[in-house]
């Protein structure tokens, strides 16, 4: 599958899971990241590493369900691990694996 392709697909999931959500999103950027997989802003916009594109979907929909959670809940406490854990069950798991990528 070419890039394009998959940057579609990725593009497609984070509406999907937006619109689960009921986060209105108001611009998603996939582009080249340094140090995190994704960011998003106050003002609803997204952008996500590049390097997503080259992961399995399952890796794809912790990282955009993480930063869709922080449009309502900024913060990484009990009230937003037991969102993950509503919409993503074992979310630890993704996340440990992404932690251990280069």
């Amino acid at each position: 599958m070419s890039t394009a392709s998959r940057k579609a697909e990725f593009k497609s999931c984070v509406s999907g899971w937006a619109q689960k959500l009921g986060v209105r999103v108001a611009g998603v950027y996939v582009r080249p990241m340094r140090t995190k997989w994704a960011s998003c802003s106050s003002s609803g916009i997204l952008s996500f590493n590049t390097e997503l594109l080259e992961l399995e979907p399952k890796l794809w929909n912790y990282v955009i369900v993480h930063e869709l959670l922080h449009f309502d809940v900024p913060n990484h406490g009990k009230l937003w691990k037991s969102l993950m854990r509503a919409h993503l069950g074992d979310w630890e798991q993704c996340e440990k694996l992404l932690e251990t990528r280069p």
